[in-house]
């Protein structure tokens, strides 16, 4: 019977190994897949970076290449020649994301936390109410006939605070939040003691939320830095022109330059010349992006985490 034992004891071993193994090859499989989906995905995000530091007439003579014959600061050199407008523009731009993203995410956790309440009277009017925007709109003339002509708000850098800061599917990500990751105990215990609702919320429902806090937070913040059309439609001040608008018109400038029919042959060559097109391009590109790559590694574990809470109950 011992015999018989040991064997028995040996054979689950050698399963046990057999799964592990299958188990580890799996997984360098699945880790191999996955680097090469990051690779083809930071590939497009190199050659930017590659195109923004080469020099233009290479480009022109042999394209876009990873491996450029030259390179050249000329782009960034033409973008920095707006050098006082691009410190107003990357002012406003700071502004408006930060001021925007306190704001949002202050008057969404606060409907949010009211709409995660059973016993709150107008939860279910709350819910529709949030919800018709979301399904239909008015259109953006009827916005500007709201914001100009009853609001008065034209060329006023709220403008470009105020309509982000409410988003229907953020309300639903942190209400979801509320319900699935903080316990009704806590609130209840906190009302037997005595708090307020504000109290309850600001003081153990609000610090609970930093997940979901921080992803919301983040896509907030990004809708706010690439934000340039209620720029275009509203602001005239070159004193209240985002970081977007700004290099939006750089390179709607150069289009013009470089296409205009009623320039001859000869000073469209010399404009040719002192323009870097492409490279400029690219150092645009960077301008508006770089911030956003740098901040992103370290709210990654609250965005995925809050989008996965979010997901689970709607």
């Amino acid at each position: 019977m011992s015999t018989l034992a040991a064997k028995s004891n040996i054979n689950n071993r050698a399963n046990i190994k057999i799964k592990k193994k299958k188990k580890g090859i799996g997984q360098y499989i699945l880790t191999a897949l996955l680097g090469l989906y990051t690779l083809f995905c930071l590939l497009p995000i190199i050659l930017v970076f590659v195109v923004a530091f080469s020099d233009d007439k290479s480009i022109v003579s042999n394209g876009f290449s990873y491996f450029p014959e030259k390179y050249s600061l000329e782009g960034f050199k033409y973008v920095f020649k707006y050098g006082k407008q691009l410190a107003v523009s990357y002012g406003v731009t700071i502004f408006i994301t930060i001021a925007g993203t306190l704001m949002g995410l202050m008057f969404m956790s606060l409907l949010a936390y009211a709409m995660s309440r059973k016993d709150f009277r107008l939860r279910r009017f709350l819910s529709i109410f949030v919800m018709v925007p979301m399904l239909f709109s008015g259109g953006q003339l009827a916005s500007y006939i709201v914001y100009t002509s009853m609001y008065h708000l034209k060329d006023s850098i709220w403008l470009l605070v105020l309509p982000l800061t409410i988003s229907t599917m953020n309300i639903i990500i942190l209400r979801t939040y509320i319900q699935t990751s903080i316990p009704d105990e806590l609130m209840e215990s906190a009302r037997i003691d005595g708090a307020s609702e504000y109290r309850t919320f600001f003081q153990i429902v609000l610090p609970l939320m930093k997940p979901a806090l921080a992803s919301v937070g983040f896509m907030l913040a990004t809708a706010y830095w690439n934000d340039w059309q209620n720029a275009l439609l509203y602001i005239s001040s070159e004193n209240k022109m985002p970081l977007q608008l700004l290099l939006v018109r750089i390179q709607r400038s150069i289009e013009f330059l470089l296409n205009n029919k009623n320039i001859t042959g000869s000073a469209l060559a010399v404009l040719q010349q002192g323009i870097p097109q492409y490279s400029c391009t690219m150092a645009t590109v960077i301008t508006v992006v770089g911030p956003i790559m740098v901040v992103y590694p370290f709210f990654q574990k609250y965005f995925i985490k809050g989008l996965t809470v979010g997901s689970v109950k709607g």
